[in-house]
């Protein structure tokens, strides 16, 4: 059930309108998490920032979403699980290895570095330790790789929050957690 109500571009205030153009441009569509974050524009508007800058960092989009998968599935939020499969899928990312990544797991022992840390991140609550720094960079990750790491973490963590506790509907191919 949802309990935010989804901004309908067409009626949007001036403010959220704007925002919502812009997603549309950037995305093809607007995707229900940003009609609900719409209720404050300022809010989609800093989402939209934070998102659009760590895209340009050192982290492939592959291992992007790999990510995101892994922080969904701890958090278990079904829209960014299914949103981010569908996203992977584009990326070459299958099925089964989607499911593995909402696990923590991925046959790419790389990846898996990631990901392991990126769950940890997340049950440590940012209390990591020695072991959990000399793990990732053991994997080949560097300080500037494993700050970007803990920034899409973040990210997607107010993400899963958000669709939690907005209720918003999935509007992707639905992923079921297990």
């Amino acid at each position: 059930m949802a309990n935010l109500p989804l901004i309908d571009p067409d009626n949007a205030s001036t403010a959220a309108k704007s925002v919502l153009e812009t997603v549309k441009r950037s995305f093809g569509g607007v995707p229900n998490i940003f009609r609900a974050m719409a209720n404050s524009p300022t809010s989609l508007e800093a989402y939209l920032s934070f998102a659009g800058n760590l895209g340009k960092g050192g982290l492939d989009r592959k291992l992007r979403e790999h990510i995101a998968l892994a922080v969904a599935g701890i958090n278990a939020c079904t829209y960014c699980a299914s949103a981010h499969a569908a996203i992977g899928k584009s990326l070459g990312i299958g099925d089964a290895e989607a499911k593995d990544n909402l696990l923590g797991k991925s046959a790419d022992a790389k990846v898996a570095a990631a990901l392991v840390f990126a769950r940890a991140l997340v049950t440590k609550r940012g209390r990591l330790g020695e072991s959990d720094f000399a793990a990732i960079r053991a994997a080949g990750y560097d300080n500037a790789d494993i700050v970007e790491i803990i920034g899409h973490v973040s990210l997607n963590i107010f993400t899963n929050y958000f669709n939690l506790a907005a209720g918003t509907e999935v509007d992707f191919p639905k992923v079921e957690l297990t």
